[in-house]
């Protein structure tokens, strides 16, 4: 029996897989914050100026994306709405840098064709000043893309992966219900020379993926392999580190335990956590509710106590130690909006200073 136990951690290590440390959940519980105002999916969360914006939303039956932006106030615990993004999008890419936020690319409904939902990517670029609610508008993006991630490293802001159109398709091609080109595509962007450039693709071309910086290196964790619409879905649990300095992606680290796309996620103290998303296969379309947490510094997976209930989309932002996670759709994409356009829930994880010690 041990001889049979010793081959199998062996065999665990041959295949790059490393043990799931579980933190005890008594340790880690789930609060409530205020709801939010206009429950939605696809939302994305960032902090700025020790705010929480909340930024995005679907759109469906012909209706373009309510493109809304909202600013939680952890001293006051209240929403407010601020002006949307000028031109309505959703799976936008998000990210801050030095008090304001920059929204990248993102899908829309077509001039004209059939709706999806709207799944036209474009190349707009916008910087948000929350302290003044005014958007400008940027140097728009090399290429037009949808459902990509965006980190901020010295300065510099990575726009990396998601989903565009097939080459020589035309304007009417969209996401779902014809073939997508999923990208590994890496693009920098410089805020004091409005500028883009080029760098290194990655490895594994994907959408609808997590990401955060930790130490100056950018992780690129999970998401979808298929076509930016669910329904051609295929969930990855790859991490990949990209190194901005050397413009070089490295090994591939330690896999996600959950492979999944399309959640909420921020970082906070050398982790990533990652919570919720969606999947799809043949037989079954759902959500989760798994909250997991990914450690560079020693390559492993912290599992957390999972959210009070499952759904994609949900916007997520660490607000001092505390992680916000608000609204999404508790049916997987693509499913029928049972419950409402989504959850007004606004769930809070607080994170002790002993958190992966013991």
């Amino acid at each position: 029996m041990r001889l049979v136990k010793w081959m199998l951690i062996a065999a665990l290590f041959t295949l790059g897989v490393t043990f799931v440390h579980a933190q005890n959940p008594m340790l880690l519980r789930w609060d409530k914050a205020a709801p939010f105002p206009e429950p939605e999916e696809e939302l994305y969360g960032v902090e700025a100026g020790g705010k929480m914006y909340v930024i995005g939303g679907f759109s469906e039956n012909g209706k373009a994306a309510p493109a809304m932006v909202y600013e939680w106030d952890p001293a006051s615990d209240k929403w407010t709405k601020k002006k949307p993004i000028p031109v309505p999008v959703h799976h936008q890419a998000q990210t801050q840098y030095n008090g304001k936020i920059y929204i990248f690319g993102g899908c829309q409904r077509p001039l004209s064709g059939p709706g999806m939902g709207g799944w036209q990517p474009v190349d707009n670029a916008w910087e948000y000043d929350p302290r003044t609610d005014t958007w400008r508008a940027l140097a728009p993006m090399p290429i037009r893309r949808c459902a990509a991630v965006a980190e901020q490293v010295g300065g510099k802001i990575y726009v990396i992966g998601g989903a565009t159109l097939m080459e020589n398709s035309g304007e009417a091609a969209l996401f779902g219900d014809r073939p997508a080109r999923i990208l590994g595509t890496n693009q920098m962007y410089d805020p004091g020379t409005n500028t883009w450039t080029n760098r290194s693709p990655m490895s594994t071309a994907r959408n609808h993926a997590f990401s955060g910086v930790v130490n100056g290196k950018i992780y690129v964790i999970g998401g979808r392999l298929g076509a930016a619409h669910v329904t051609a879905s295929s969930n990855t649990d790859v991490v990949e580190e990209y190194d901005p300095a050397r413009d070089l992606w490295g090994a591939v680290r330690s896999r996600m335990p959950t492979p999944r796309s399309g959640g909420g996620w921020a970082t906070f103290n050398g982790r990533i956590y990652v919570a919720g998303g969606e999947g799809q296969h043949e037989r079954a379309n759902y959500s989760f509710r798994a909250v997991e947490a990914y450690e560079p510094a020693t390559n492993r997976w912290f599992v957390l106590p999972s959210m009070p209930t499952a759904r994609h989309g949900a916007a997520g932002a660490f607000i001092g130690n505390r992680f916000h996670l608000v609204s999404g759709k508790p049916e997987g994409g693509g499913l029928p909006d049972l419950a409402g356009k989504g959850l007004p829930v606004h769930d809070v994880l607080e994170i002790p200073a002993s958190f992966g010690t013991n």
